[in-house]
């Protein structure tokens, strides 16, 4: 007869481990950050235009660095050595039901924890949205104002991330690998995190699971990938939010699309869902925008909004 001391530490065990194959939903929010075989940095590769290596910098001691427009030379051992991901899942996720993944790309100055978690709120942010969702949140160049995509500029490296990715919200959940690596994605990025977003779009390497984009005060460049992507995927939605320090980069998007026939809205949407189009201005800060635009926690919003993936 089986011991029923190992019966009940069975159920227990289950019930503190929920598997996606039996539908249980989480009963408790969980967060991990974890290194990644396939992050954006370390990356020794060559700038997207093929102009000059990224690490163009070699210091007395044999160090690599980069030089950025506006940090000027920053070390690769202590800005572009870190493989960190951030991986979420909110109370209540249930992997059984319709569900997406959240991919957040955090802007110039900024670590996961500190930032991403802390001052800017995304993870309570997702979890608020009440939408049925686990978040992905990759680290850049570590605190330095820059911007660049590292690995994301490699035509399929995006979707190796994802696949990884896939694995480490199934280790995270109880959910099984499979699940993630079909579930619809959509891009949301701040700030500097438009070159990331904007190669990944002009890669294409999720293709159909991307439903849509969202940009927090995040065109600073690339005005033509995001218009050409808006243009070739009309049944994806794309938002984007802005105050004073990327309104000529929003500008120049609408009018690509106003040039193309494509008409956007500037009122936020009720629903975002295939189709919607809009770009929404805000008196705010740009420090702060994450938290603080055309409404407080503009993401939650957002996310909120999203038809069909109700927690």
């Amino acid at each position: 007869m089986p011991d029923r001391r190992a019966i009940v530490a069975g159920l227990l065990a289950t019930v503190a481990f929920p598997v996606a194959g039996l539908g249980a939903r989480l009963h408790k929010a969980m967060s991990t950050i974890v290194p990644f075989k396939a992050s954006p940095f370390p990356y020794r590769g060559r700038l997207p235009d093929g102009s000059a290596a990224f690490l163009d910098v070699t210091g007395a001691d044999g160090r690599r660095g980069h030089t950025s427009p506006r940090g000027g030379i920053y070390w690769e051992d202590e800005t572009y050595s870190d493989r960190s991901t951030l991986l979420a899942a909110p109370k209540g996720f249930d992997p059984a039901k319709p569900a997406v993944i959240v991919v957040f790309l955090h802007g110039n100055g900024a670590t996961l924890q500190r930032d991403v978690v802390g001052r800017q709120r995304v993870v309570a942010q997702v979890e608020a949205s009440n939408l049925n969702a686990v978040l992905v949140a990759p680290q850049f160049a570590r605190d330095a104002q820059d911007s660049s995509a590292g690995n994301f500029w490699t035509p399929g490296y995006f979707a190796k991330f994802m696949s990884e990715a896939a694995q480490g919200l199934a280790k995270l959940t109880g959910a099984r690998a499979a699940k993630f690596e079909t579930m619809p994605v959509v891009l949301a990025a701040y700030s500097g995190g438009y070159n990331p977003a904007a190669f990944i779009l002009g890669n294409g390497d999720i293709g159909a699971r991307l439903l849509g984009v969202i940009l927090l005060d995040a065109v600073f460049d690339e005005a033509d990938i995001f218009a050409d992507w808006i243009a070739r995927h009309r049944k994806s939605f794309f938002v984007s939010a802005y105050g004073k320090s990327s309104a000529s980069g929003n500008a120049e998007i609408q009018q690509l699309l106003a040039q193309k026939g494509i008409n956007a809205s500037a009122d936020p949407p009720k629903r975002l869902e295939a189709g919607t189009i809009a770009f929404l201005t805000a008196d705010a800060a740009h420090d702060s925008f994450v938290t603080k635009a055309f409404v407080n926690n503009p993401l939650q919003w957002l996310l909120g909004r999203l038809h069909g993936f109700p927690r």
